[in-house]
């Protein structure tokens, strides 16, 4: 029912506002190229329609929407590797996968402000820089701090938190930053590798405790391609950092 979908429909995020429900979903178009698309629905189950062509600007996957204390909804989004945001570097689509040397920065995800009706980008996409504790930018080379997908950004005592997954070193890392557009300086892990290749979180609050959401293959041995949801409490330090979570012990 999407019209201009090709294949892959992969990690997806929803939102409500005003009592309409988006629902917001990556997918390759009949070209293979990764777009960002939005359907909409009047509940949270669907059935939810979706708009006939994606989200102008999008690119990449792994949507995740943020409402701001003061109501405005942010898209962060991007993924490398099968996530094709290599692709993007120079601003405009490249077939090649070309990758910055381990000296240079490392890839950023994007965050975009949505419009009042969520359908659509109101800015160009803009990059997202995560700083080590001496200001510098994270290095491409650095596989156990550097972004590789799975973004997702909450708030907690007026500070924004930028959290995501790395990819082949299996963490989800974060950083902690003054604004939603970052930056957001490093701040170390809050889930070490689970069972299974990958990971892909969110972490909301619920009747007055923070719940970190994540997936794991326990429930089918560790067969990377059935992943099955966890959810457990998560803990904040008295300086706002964030207790690390060991899911293999814990």
């Amino acid at each position: 029912d999407v019209p201009w979908a090709g294949r892959q429909m992969w990690a997806p995020d929803a939102a409500e506002k005003n009592g309409i429900y988006y629902f917001y979903f990556p997918v390759k178009d009949k070209s293979d190229i990764f777009k960002i698309g939005v359907a909409t629905s009047e509940n949270p189950f669907g059935p939810f329609n979706a708009k006939e062509q994606p989200i102008e600007g999008s690119f990449s996957m792994d949507p995740a929407v943020f409402e701001d204390t003061d109501g405005v909804y942010y898209m962060y989004f991007g993924g490398i590797w099968g996530g094709q945001l290599q692709r993007w570097s120079s601003g405009t689509y490249k077939s090649e996968d070309v990758y910055p040397a381990e000296d240079q920065m490392a890839l950023t995800p994007k965050i975009a402000k949505l419009t009042d009706d969520m359908l659509a980008f109101a800015e160009t996409p803009a990059d997202i820089q995560i700083l080590d504790k001496n200001g510098s930018p994270i290095l491409a080379g650095d596989n156990e701090r550097r972004f590789f997908e799975a973004a997702w950004v909450h708030k907690y005592n007026g500070k924004y938190y930028l959290s995501y997954s790395t990819g082949d070193t299996h963490n989800i890392a974060y950083g902690i930053g003054d604004n939603p557009y970052g930056p957001f300086t490093y701040q170390g892990v809050i889930l070490k590798p689970v069972l299974g290749w990958t990971n892909h979180h969110s972490i909301v609050e619920y009747n007055g405790k923070w719940l970190l959401f994540y997936h794991d293959s326990s429930l089918s041995g560790g067969k990377t391609h059935l992943r099955s949801v966890k959810v457990t409490e998560l803990l904040y330090n008295k300086d706002g950092t964030i207790k690390t979570i060991n899911a293999m012990v814990d």
